[in-house]
């Protein structure tokens, strides 16, 4: 695809699009199940009452849960996908709030139903569910039970229950304002003016003209700063919701909400924290390096991400990327990477960029069809193989959790996806760097995994103590003005990057600028996915058959355990700091090695 012109959706051929057809055949099929939601509705709304009549009737209402929540995700999935590949289709847009205003509909009248099922006595139910028809159901209920000191009365649940859409405003306000109405305009790359997104910032950010960076870089900010007291609204809203939402279950924190249903502690999430603060002398060494290396009187934050060895250029074709992960992840086994990469050259994947297209990357899966992959890829960065690799491990994991659970219990947690994504990239990078063709390029992979370790591993967890502060400064009653979101996001720039850095005056708009912060505390679980990965990926490298067969043991878990358990089982305890320390020690491990190098 041509990276200087960004096309409209109905421009682009459709073997680079995603094959919804699996999902369904077509607009009309999806009109016919949306339809149905309401009488699916109606049938679990029929056991009101009636949940612990007996372990029959228990049987037959959750049977009812099933069919409606496979309903519902169905055409949820594929409404979703249809409006991340065009955002601004006003049918896509107007399909998704269909589905959104049903599920609102549907929530409230069931709203009945985890607070009845938890009002069963616990003996009892316990019973119930050691009975061989109740199999596919067991795990579903034990996580049900697990969360029951949080559960409210039905009358509270169905007041949450129907505030759940407008909950979202605040998310896709931001969405549609960042994604869709913004118009950075375009950047001067060599006489001709390439167009500004979410999807060109990053290679405009590694091109070594420094002149191109700042422009972008400016330009970028510029609007950014323009829409500084919207976006800080918008986000100061979103942490509203977090902390009604934690308040009304009973929770101590925003924090502990997010994190109790996986049982993870809030020790993991603050450990993490921890860990990286007592290693940012390592980090400031590394920028002390960039800025040598770049010969710069003083390092600017449009330079943190141009390649440090400059000699070296990267171009792969989508096909060609697609063979690349093929060959790095070849100690997975032929079926494995004959999956995914029929997968990413055969409808699972939406390769490049298209107007009005979600920007970054991801990976979406669900029970029926495909694992799917929104992409926008460029040929002439290689991070977007690494991202390849990455959202393909999302869906090879997604693959095999539908193939091993019932559709009770396969969905895995996010804390374990991010496991499987990162392995991924970890394997790719030591492909690339074995059969690297000279010098040059072993120290520009090692630069560019030094640079990529640091994004998801000190930068995440920069983001998430960000979003810690910013909830607490709200829990205890701090307005959460513009200033005083900027202001605690500049001093975390300030001691993460060091005495180095110099920063624009609009550099701490970047804590309003992040999606996943409308996710709260999603963020820390790319740090500790790339810990986790790290010392898998080498296990599995270095072990044999048994180790090979624990991570896959890991990846078929899905739902059927909580994430702590499941990632033990594959052999990596997060329990503990020490995965996390490793993980830096090989971060301080490149930059003693690119110090002697360049």
């Amino acid at each position: 695809m041509n990276n200087e012109t960004i096309p409209n959706r109905n421009e682009v051929p459709e073997n680079f699009k995603w094959d919804l057809t699996k999902l369904y055949p077509t607009d009309d099929d999806w009109e016919i199940e949306l339809a149905l939601i309401p009488e699916a509705t109606a049938k679990l709304a029929a056991f009101k009452g009636r949940l612990g009549e007996s372990a029959e009737t228990f049987l037959e209402a959750l049977h009812a849960d099933e069919a409606l929540d496979r309903l519902i995700e169905n055409v949820f999935h594929y409404a979703s996908l249809k409006n991340s590949a065009d955002q601004g289709d006003s049918k896509a847009q107007e399909n998704l709030n269909r589905v959104m205003m049903a599920y609102t509909e549907s929530a409230e009248a069931t709203s009945f139903y985890t607070p009845e099922l938890l009002a069963i006595p616990e003996e009892k139910i316990n019973q119930w569910i050691e009975r061989k028809e109740f199999a596919d159901y067991k795990i579903y209920i034990q996580k049900k039970l697990h969360v029951k000191p949080h559960v409210l009365s039905e009358k509270e649940e169905r007041i949450l229950a129907l505030q759940s859409e407008s909950a979202e405003t605040a998310s896709n306000t931001f969405s549609l304002l960042t994604d869709v109405d913004f118009n950075f305009g375009t950047v001067n790359v060599n006489g001709k003016e390439v167009p500004l997104t979410h999807s060109t910032w990053s290679s405009l950010e590694e091109n070594q003209d420094r002149n191109i960076r700042r422009e972008a870089y400016e330009k970028f900010y510029a609007l950014h700063e323009t829409h500084a007291n919207t976006l800080a609204s918008l986000y100061s809203g979103s942490i509203k919701q977090d902390i009604f939402v934690a308040r009304a279950r009973g929770y101590r924190s925003s924090l502990e909400a997010s994190l109790y249903a996986d049982k993870v502690p809030v020790s993991v999430y603050k450990n993490l924290i921890e860990t990286v603060h007592k290693n940012l002398p390592a980090l400031h060494r590394y920028y002390a390096l960039r800025k040598r290396v770049l010969g710069v009187d003083q390092l600017c934050h449009y330079d943190v991400y141009v390649p440090l060895v400059k000699s070296v250029k990267v171009n792969n074709t989508y096909e060609e990327a697609v063979e690349i992960v093929r060959n790095a992840l070849g100690v997975l086994g032929k079926d494995y990477t004959d999956t995914l990469c029929s997968g990413l050259l055969n409808g699972w994947a939406d390769r490049y960029e298209n107007k009005g297209k979600k920007s970054g990357a991801f990976s979406s899966g669900c029970y029926k069809g495909y694992p799917y992959i929104l992409l926008n890829y460029k040929e002439d960065s290689i991070r977007d193989v690494f991202t390849m690799a990455h959202e393909g491990g999302h869906s090879m994991h997604s693959y095999f959790s539908v193939r091993s659970n019932p559709f009770m219990c396969y969905d895995y947690t996010i804390f374990e996806a991010e496991v499987a994504s990162t392995f991924n990239e970890e394997l790719v990078f030591e492909y690339l760097l074995k059969n690297a063709s000279d010098s040059e390029m072993k120290k520009y992979l090692l630069s560019m995994r030094a640079s990529d370790i640091l994004a998801t591993l000190h930068r995440q967890t920069m983001f998430a103590e960000y979003e810690l502060k910013c909830h607490e400064a709200a829990e205890n009653n701090q307005p959460l003005s513009t200033d005083v979101l900027r202001s605690i996001y500049r001093q975390l720039l300030e001691q993460y990057f060091g005495s180095e850095m110099h920063f624009e005056k609009s550099s701490d708009l970047e804590g309003l600028r992040i999606p996943h912060f409308y996710n709260a505390f999603y963020v820390y679980k790319y740090a500790t996915g790339i810990s986790a990965a790290l010392a898998l990926a080498k296990r599995v490298v270095n072990g044999g058959q048994s180790e090979l067969n624990d991570y896959f043991n890991f990846l078929k878990s899905g739902g059927s355990r909580y994430p702590l358990e499941s990632l033990k089982a594959g052999g990596v305890d997060m329990s503990n700091t020490q995965s996390i320390q490793d993980a830096l020690d090989v971060f301080e491990s490149l930059v003693t090695q690119l110090e002697e190098m360049l």
